[in-house]
């Protein structure tokens, strides 16, 4: 795993902008490449004027939309069925799906937008809302809207951690430490107020009526 995080780091610093926005778009699809290691080095350059820090913002939310973009349309377009024969192969069981249609069918909009705000469901969402064909317009506004807040806030603690302590860009490990450290209160509120959210959509469901 060292070495993958030294090779995500090193593409970022070569690639600059394109890095971000590939390895964004892959974090965005079934590829398990964690944003807190693209996002927060990239905003380390930009501390040091390598990069512009909302250059890096930009970038991180067009590879999430895109890859998240690309994702539905490939669940769309393979169904239901194949994606249950074959995600076994990407760690997506028939069990995992089901909730997850499941989520996107009783929580629509507001579904996908926490989604996007959420450690390893958010490059998930995708599959269910691409099988259901949730509206696209309307899966791209949540979806751009949640990338973009998702990585201003790795961005910013990236920033944070580098001013502090800019020694860390050598030690990518350290580094990606610090930055789950720092930020883990943001993803306790984002949980909590996710789950807020579901109770609130519970309580005003409307009744059901008996038949007959």
């Amino acid at each position: 795993m060292h070495q993958l995080i030294l090779y995500w780091f090193n593409l970022v610093r070569d690639w600059g902008y394109p890095g971000i926005v590939l390895l964004m778009a892959m974090e965005s699809s079934i590829f398990p490449i964690p944003s807190e290691v693209v996002i927060p080095p990239a905003a380390f350059w930009a501390v040091q004027g390598k990069m512009s820090y909302w250059g890096v913002i930009a970038a991180g939310t067009l590879g999430s939309y895109l890859g998240s973009a690309i994702t539905y349309w490939i669940s769309a377009w393979l169904g239901r069925i194949v994606i249950v024969k074959w995600g076994r192969f990407f760690f997506i069981s028939e069990a995992k799906l089901e909730r997850a249609e499941h989520f996107v069918h009783r929580y629509e909009a507001g579904g996908i937008f926490f989604a996007r705000l959420l450690p390893v469901i958010r490059h998930l969402i995708s599959i269910p809302a691409g099988i259901v064909r949730m509206p696209f317009g309307l899966f791209s506004a949540m979806t751009i809207v949640g990338s973009f807040i998702w990585c201003w806030t790795l961005a910013f603690f990236g920033a944070r951690v580098a001013n502090k302590n800019p020694e860390l860009i050598n030690d990518p490990d350290a580094m990606v430490h610090a930055i789950k450290h720092d930020s883990l209160p943001i993803v306790v509120f984002v949980v909590l107020f996710c789950g807020l959210y579901i109770l609130a959509m519970r309580l005003t469901k409307p009744k059901e009526t008996p038949a007959g």
